[in-house]
């Protein structure tokens, strides 16, 4: 029988060299298949570009890193175990968060039992920070249940008041973040599964603050829902002025979208909770056009961002990602980069890889002296929310994600397009 020949390229090389000397050894479970896996495999991304330039720059504390994937296959028992063996088997001396608050939910017992800094890119329910860990940090702007207060935001500021929405459709898939966002919207109480206990009561909501009342709301099952059109044409009669689609993935959104244009529908606002992915703007076209979406990060935000102790931008990022990958990176890419520079801040800000010591250095961040990543700068609250730190509202328009709200954070925003009309 022949052989095969084993050939490795210079990459390969390059990275089996690398992980030869590597002496940081950090762990990451992610849905790299099954219902997450299309923002699953865009963190493993953003992680792996920020690990790769690090690495290149000399490592953190003079040391390279390693970094170790397991796919979790978008299943919270299999994220469990993969931390357990991350820390128990591999030794490793830090992790970084999953995708998902119904996956990051759990692992968050996991990690605190441990002693382990658990920074998180993608999971904002807020009964994740109401368990009583104190080892959470959140890379996003703030919990789903005050994703709100940004479209609140845009409707007191960007919509003239003799042509503001009157009536809402609220369609929502059964997860726990679109859950958490739909709380907020409709004012309802935030219970804790574990004892029944009231975590929060947001009432009256962010819809009846802003004198908009609910003429139709439903949702749809986590898994194997496909009734869009049945579900679209519900919202079509409805004859709501403002669709909110809170949905779980980008391919959701894709399909809601389709759906209302199929139906024809014509509403004054579209806002989803997902879509500012390349695959939603593919999946949609024209379609897509006066769709609002929040995001944590846009390329064109000009945050004052750190790696490897240099300066770096988004222009950057978005540069580095491209030449590595042959793609522009979205959000899904950007937030476990910007995670990947706030660890390495505070490593280096420890002076070790001691997750207490980090910690307590993460902790100690301030609005005067923050962690500072390609979202913005961060310090957080006594339960790992982000002080302070507003989401930004983008919007589809012509094939382009434009930043169109908050007009007072930087200078580059666009104007908004109301009202939105057809699909």
């Amino acid at each position: 029988m022949k052989l095969g020949t084993l050939v490795i390229t210079t990459a390969a090389a390059a990275l089996m060299s690398s992980t030869a000397l590597a002496e940081i050894k950090i762990g990451a479970s992610l849905p790299l298949t099954g219902n997450f896996s299309v923002a699953g495999q865009k963190h493993q991304q953003g992680y792996e570009h920020c690990v790769a330039l690090i690495n290149e720059r000399g490592g953190i504390l003079g040391e390279q890193i390693e970094l170790i994937v397991s796919d979790n296959r978008s299943d919270p028992a299999t994220a469990i175990n993969q931390y357990e063996r991350f820390i128990n088997v591999d030794g490793v001396d830090a992790v970084y968060g999953t995708f998902s608050s119904r996956l990051t939910f759990p692992v968050a017992n996991i990690l605190a039992k441990y002693g382990f800094v658990h920074p998180i890119p993608a999971g904002g329910a807020l009964r994740i920070y109401t368990q009583g860990h104190d080892n959470l940090f959140y890379f996003q702007p703030n919990a789903a249940e005050y994703v709100g207060a940004s479209l609140a935001g845009v409707l007191a500021d960007l919509v003239p008041e003799d042509g503001k929405p009157v009536t809402a459709a609220v369609i929502s898939a059964d997860d726990f973040f679109a859950n958490g966002v739909w709380s907020g919207l409709m004012g309802e109480k935030v219970m804790d599964p574990a004892d029944g206990s009231e975590v929060a009561d947001l009432a009256p909501g962010y819809l009846a603050e802003n004198g908009i009342e609910v003429v139709f709301s439903q949702k749809w099952p986590e898994e194997g829902f496909n009734d869009w059109l049945n579900l679209a044409n519900q919202v079509k009669r409805s004859e709501a002025d403002l669709i909110i689609g809170l949905t779980a993935s980008a391919e959701e959104a894709v399909q809601l979208t389709r759906s209302f244009k199929t139906v024809r529908a014509e509403p004054k606002m579209v806002y989803l909770s997902q879509g500012t992915q390349a695959e939603y703007l593919e999946g949609t076209g024209e379609s897509s056009n006066g769709v609002l979406v929040h995001t944590s990060w846009h390329k064109d935000a000009p945050f004052e961002s750190v790696l490897a102790g240099e300066p770096f931008s988004n222009g950057d990022f978005v540069e580095t990602f491209k030449a590595r990958y042959g793609s522009v990176p979205d959000e899904d890419s950007a937030i476990p980069f910007a995670l990947c520079q706030g660890i390495e801040q505070a490593m280096v800000g420890a002076g070790s890889t001691d997750n207490a010591e980090m910690g307590d250095w993460l902790k100690a961040r301030t609005k005067e002296d923050p962690v500072r990543t390609i979202l913005g700068r961060f310090n957080w609250d006594d339960v790992g929310l982000p002080d302070n730190k507003p989401f930004l509202m983008t919007q589809w328009n012509g094939g382009e994600l434009q930043f169109v709200y908050p007009t007072d954070e930087f200078e580059g925003y666009s104007a908004m397009t109301y009202p939105k009309g057809g699909f």
